[in-house]
């Protein structure tokens, strides 16, 4: 019996995700999740950039707002692709496998404020499938997670949490993301 248990506990790191959605444990707890959208048949997600609102100073942070994924075909035909977003915030600087393909990542996120200013989601790390890290340009604040599981076959697909606008209100903008496995 205590065989069984272990093979459970280990079979999914055994064994790619194909067609599953990978996901990290420390996402933020605001806001509906979006759509996933999806990189065109035969493409795969080589690259991204993020929308982040940098320091206010004094007033209502919301850091990261968006993921954009740049997909790529063998032909080397890019598009891109992303899910809900929030409205504050400038797109960041792109950043590339190169020649290789995304296949998993982990999220910086801060812990709910209590009477302080939340942000939630601030800063995302890609691993490429060649083993570089590409760390994105976002803000530093909160705890990097754990590393989600991998596809073995790439990122096709992206889907994000986001807060809508709370008006006068504690704004947070996105919250979590989960990528879905290239089939």
């Amino acid at each position: 019996m205590k065989l069984i248990f272990a093979l459970m506990a280990i079979l999914p790191l055994a064994f790619p995700s194909e067609g599953k959605d990978i996901l990290v444990k420390n996402g933020g707890q605001w806001g509906d999740w979006g759509e996933m959208e999806m990189c065109p048949e035969s493409y795969r997600a080589v690259g991204f950039r993020l929308k982040v609102e940098r320091s206010l100073g004094i007033g209502d942070d919301t850091a990261l707002n968006g993921i954009e994924l740049q997909c790529r075909d063998k032909e080397n035909q890019h598009t891109t692709i992303s899910s809900s977003e929030g409205g504050w915030g400038s797109l960041t600087k792109y950043q590339d496998c190169g020649s290789a393909y995304l296949v998993s990542f982990k999220l910086r996120v801060e812990r709910p404020q209590r009477l302080g200013d939340d942000t939630a989601a601030n800063n995302i790390q890609f691993s490429c499938s060649d083993r570089k890290s590409l760390t994105g340009y976002g803000m530093p604040w909160g705890d990097w997670g754990r590393q989600s599981g991998r596809c073995s076959k790439g990122i096709c697909g992206i889907m994000t949490k986001v807060e809508k606008p709370q008006g006068t209100g504690d704004d947070t903008a996105l919250n979590d993301v989960r990528f879905r496995c290239c089939e």
